[in-house]
């Protein structure tokens, strides 16, 4: 069964994208989402038969031997435990549906089997990660998600924003690569193994040891959770790291849904889920984590306060709600922040997809200052957007409701560093959730249509609000008007335009603009997620934090002996527990007051905070600051080894220099040849006196001696 969970979608990978041309577009979509349904179902039953099996600990399930040298003895195995099915039923479910959403989203793009295999081949990749039974195969997986990410952020090719944000993530996450291949190589050097049976055993005899590194004596498992914790950072593009997410809504908008919901950026979350006993043995290290997840959620939401494209808004909710999973990791409660995983999945895709719709209906436009009222005209993709935000807040009841409160009440409970700014941080940070959550509803979905006057006022449409309040809810935060994406395609109107829909823009004139439902096969995937959105907290939670616990993860996370925080959580202060919902509470009459009652608020606001506004509109200026710091000097640095290192010296003096001065000696020697006997003959006499001088001198020289 295994076997079929992880290669099936590379076998569907392997077709739409070697035959997709022959059997078609219609065909390619069929193979690969029926592929991803069936290996979905797969993935529920191994989920209830291995978490509600008997027995205790993994089992391990052998493919091939990858290779051998020296003593590194390297399998390609299954590592099968409650914590790898768990991954399978996320990544697996949420790629189906979105196989399926995409049948409907990219209908009009020509390179449909180009996109659904590179699809397949990016949950095959990560169904590599999941299941790995070694550090080196779970590289592997590790790297193949990076792959395949950059080929499908840049799938719209020809714009250049595309090509530079799969650039931008490919570079940045081996910055984070590079730390945990470091990771992996000093692991072995401790440990003498790279799989997790080899390794989990020795973490006793390991705790003490010492490590000389760059010049300073470490703790030899805390250096090497800090290296390791280097690659979830880049992977689930945490403070410092985090700057390729937002840049990442590139791609078609289900990539997004499939990059920031389940798959990529949980790869970071799995990892130090997984280390678990090596993280729990380094108490420095998992400080680290915890600091590293408290900045994140609160700097993430800060950003998503002002964002106007759709889209961003929720990435930097992803990246927020990374956060909360690290500050549940870095505490010890490596049960809560698998169970944020897993219910943030549901939500936070349908909140991707909801979005799509969204931009669907309004002719790929995702700026949220052109829309407005669109409730009545996209009922049901509104509810769904209702749903997803209802859970993202954290409303009680909702699957978002039981992970995040768990996970606040443990960041109060723990004792461990870095516990107290973790917990401040992740209660302002539900505040801002719900804010920005509710203003993007509203903005979105509330209020006057804005969307009339930006379609049929042209190129004067931006600079001309039509009436209060459009005016208020964000031309107020546009700087004057509403920005454009750079290097983003536009339409005729101005509006960022997705190549899928190209076609269709150049009717946009001849037709009133009137915003539309999507499809079934579009809004389907949104009712099978909000389902798990209101539903998957309700069901799994004693399972994954409850008193069912135990017997649940059979030993898959590690819990050591002075570790009891998930037992703690329940006696947590009710002060404690009630502040998630007086903060989502607050964050909705605020943005009810600005958006809805006095919608001229958000306006007078950024006018009278211009360096505050900007400086969250910027993104704390973390680009402009990479690219002074590194970017320029590296571009700098590389066109002088170009020129001066590569073009004058190399090539100077290597091969254009030796093929310079062998043109110059046969140039000089093609004027002896002139075709003229006299000169033959004078050259001939030069040469015999030479040689009867040489004859002479050498011949005194011998008598002398």
């Amino acid at each position: 069964m295994y076997h079929a969970i992880v290669f099936l979608p590379l076998i569907g990978a392997l077709v739409a994208g070697l035959f997709g041309r022959r059997i078609g577009p219609k065909a390619s979509e069929a193979v690969t989402t029926g592929i991803l349904f069936f290996v979905a179902l797969l993935s529920w039953v191994a989920f209830f038969e291995v978490s509600g099996g008997h027995g205790h600990g993994a089992t391990r399930v052998q493919v091939a031997t990858w290779f051998t040298a020296g003593d590194l003895v390297v399998d390609w195995a299954f590592r099968v435990d409650t914590l790898t099915v768990v991954m399978l039923v996320v990544v697996n479910t949420v790629s189906s549906l979105v196989h399926l959403y995409s049948m409907g989203y990219m209908h009009e793009d020509p390179h449909r089997p180009r996109f659904f295999a590179y699809l397949s081949l990016f949950t095959f990749a990560m169904l590599m990660l999941v299941t790995a039974d070694n550090l080196v195969q779970m590289f592997f997986g590790w790297e193949g998600v990076g792959l395949a990410s950059y080929l499908l952020i840049g799938f719209w090719y020809e714009k250049p924003s595309a090509n530079a944000a799969a650039m931008k993530a490919f570079i940045v996450n081996r910055v984070g690569d590079f730390g945990f291949s470091l990771g992996i190589f000093l692991t072995f050097v401790l440990f003498g193994a790279v799989a997790f049976d080899g390794i989990f055993p020795k973490v006793a005899e390991i705790k003490d040891a010492g490590f000389h590194f760059l010049g300073t004596d470490w703790n030899a498992l805390t250096l090497c959770c800090l290296l390791l914790f280097m690659g979830a950072m880049g992977k689930s593009a945490q403070f410092l790291l985090h700057t390729w997410l937002p840049d990442a809504m590139e791609g078609p908008t289900p990539v997004s849904a499939l990059i920031h919901a389940a798959t990529m950026v949980t790869a970071g979350v799995f990892m130090v889920a997984r280390l678990s006993p090596l993280f729990d043995a380094a108490p420095n290290a998992l400080a680290v984590v915890t600091v590293i997840g408290g900045i994140t959620a609160f700097f993430a939401a800060t950003i998503g306060l002002v964002q106007n494209d759709i889209k961003r808004v929720i990435a930097y909710s992803t990246c927020s709600q990374l956060g909360y999973m690290f500050v549940a990791l870095g505490v010890g409660a490596y049960a809560a922040g698998v169970f944020h995983l897993f219910t943030h999945a549901f939500f936070k895709a349908l909140l991707f997809l909801g979005a799509g719709s969204v931009i669907h209906a309004m002719h790929h436009e995702q700026d949220m200052r052109n829309m407005g009222g669109l409730r009545r005209y996209i009922p049901f993709t509104s509810l769904m957007m209702a749903v997803g935000s209802l859970a993202l807040i954290g409303f009680p009841f909702t699957a978002g409701y039981y992970s995040k409160d768990a996970i606040i009440e443990a960041a109060y409970m723990s004792g461990r560093p870095g516990h107290v700014l973790a917990f401040l941080a992740t209660v302002i940070a539900a505040f801002f959730t719900s804010f920005y959550s509710w203003r993007l509803f509203f903005m979105t979905f509330e209020g006057p249509a804005r969307w009339q006057e930006a379609h049929a006022g042209g190129h004067d449409a931006h600079a001309a609000p039509a009436h209060a309040h459009a005016a208020s809810a964000h031309a107020a935060e546009a700087d004057g008007a509403p920005g454009h994406h750079e290097g983003v395609a536009h339409d005729d109107k101005g509006h960022d335009v997705e190549p899928a829909s190209r076609s269709a823009i150049e009717h946009h004139d001849e037709h009133p603009h009137v915003p539309h439902e999507s499809p079934r096969v579009m809004t389907l995937p949104l009712a099978v997620l909000a389902l798990g959105a209101l539903f998957a907290g309700l069901l799994f939670k004693d399972r994954f934090i409850g008193e069912g616990m135990d017997a649940f993860w059979k030993g898959a996370l590690a819990h050591g002996p002075d570790n009891h925080i998930m037992h703690e959580i329940h006696d947590a202060p009710g002060w404690v527990s009630a502040s998630p919902f007086v903060m989502l509470v607050l964050g909705f009459l605020l943005a009810y007051w600005m958006y809805i009652r006095r919608p001229e608020l958000p306006h007078r606001l950024a006018e009278s905070q211009p360096l505050l506004y900007r400086f969250l509109l910027n993104k704390w200026y973390f680009d402009e600051l990479y690219d002074r710091i590194f970017v320029r000097p590296a571009k700098g640095f590389g066109t002088f080894l170009w020129r001066v290192g590569d073009g004058t010296v190399i090539d100077g003096l290597g091969p254009d220099g030796i093929a310079a001065r062998v043109v110059d000696v046969t140039r000089g020697v093609v004027r002896l040849q002139t075709g003229y006997v006299y000169h033959y003959a004078f050259v001939m006499l030069i040469g015999v006196a030479a040689l009867v001088s040489w004859y002479l001198f050498t011949g005194v020289s011998a008598a002398a001696h």
